[in-house]
């Protein structure tokens, strides 16, 4: 008989009493830790503090739009994707823990329509509302799990920067730009590196173009923008969790991307043409025309990244 006892305080992996037997140990002042944590190398290691920012088109298993937008109409379709993300998070902490056993980790849940559950989340801590990226200070390194290529990316699935119905591209300084691109350097105006994606092959390439050193798991393998060659689910959470314990090593090896230096202009251009309600608002956002706008910041988080 197998009986949920709790979770470990440092890791919150589950707890269980088997047959009489306990998989962890009970503390001094009664809290539990797993047999992982409490073992004397897991108590001497070094803690580290650690975020994944995840999104939902980057898993192996997801090349639709029916499995990420709601408004498609196929509620069981983003479930289904929802779970296969929740394994490859998994599969990154576990490649965390293997070389930090002790550390903090934080799962922010980057997709709009909501691409991650709590409950899903084994090890970390699920974060859910507002940037949380925006303040970083105090972790050793962002971690990208589920990520996609920017819009425009040929062959590259489920391809967009921010909204796949309405923007046509980002363009930062000049440079086009998506959302790992983007993210990335605002960890990098807050010192601190970006080591790691997971995704297709595509926005393994764009992280590359970024952070060359970057390590990176790809799942997937594309062919059109709805349409990839995929690992199997097991090999695929195989490689996530092998790449994350490759990259959380190399702490100190990555440095921060600060590649692209304010004062900032963004530009953004649309699929279709906007109204002025649909806009920006602020005082330094100007209209180029129907379906482009720039936005001009000193400070890289003023801007709608």
């Amino acid at each position: 008989m197998r009986e949920l006892v709790g979770e470990c305080t440092n890791c919150q992996r589950p707890v269980y009493c088997e047959d009489g037997f306990l998989n962890g140990t009970v503390t001094e002042d009664r809290g539990l830790l797993c047999f992982e944590c409490a073992s004397p190398a897991a108590s001497t290691a070094e803690t580290r503090r650690f975020f994944i920012l995840t999104d939902l088109e980057g898993p192996a298993g997801v090349d639709s739009f029916t499995q990420t937008r709601p408004v498609d109409g196929f509620p069981e379709r983003i479930e289904s994707a929802r779970k296969l993300l929740a394994g490859e998070v998994n599969a990154c902490i576990e490649g965390i823990r293997s070389v930090y056993p002790n550390s903090v980790v934080d799962v922010w849940d980057g997709h709009g329509p909501v691409g991650l559950y709590a409950e899903d989340v084994v090890g970390g801590t699920y974060l859910r509302e507002g940037r949380p990226y925006m303040r970083l200070e105090g972790y050793d390194a962002l971690l990208f799990v589920g990520q996609h290529a920017m819009a425009g990316t040929f062959h590259a699935p489920l391809n967009h920067t921010y909204s796949s119905k309405s923007v046509a591209y980002f363009r930062l300084n000049g440079v086009f730009i998506g959302e790992f691109g983007a993210r990335a350097l605002l960890a990098g105006t807050q010192n601190v590196p970006t080591i790691y994606l997971t995704g297709d092959d595509k926005a393994a390439l764009e992280a590359q173009v970024f952070i060359p050193d970057i390590e990176t798991a790809v799942v997937k393998k594309g062919l059109g923008i709805e349409a990839a060659e995929h690992l199997e689910i097991e090999e695929a959470r195989r490689v996530v969790r092998e790449g994350a314990a490759r990259a959380v090593r190399r702490l100190g090896e990555i440095q921060p991307f600060r590649g692209i230096a304010g004062p900032y202009v963004l530009e953004i251009g649309y699929l279709a043409p906007v109204g002025d309600e649909e806009l920006p608002r602020g005082e330094r956002v100007e209209r180029i025309n129907e379906r482009t706008v720039r936005i001009y910041a000193d400070n890289l988080a003023d801007l709608p990244i």
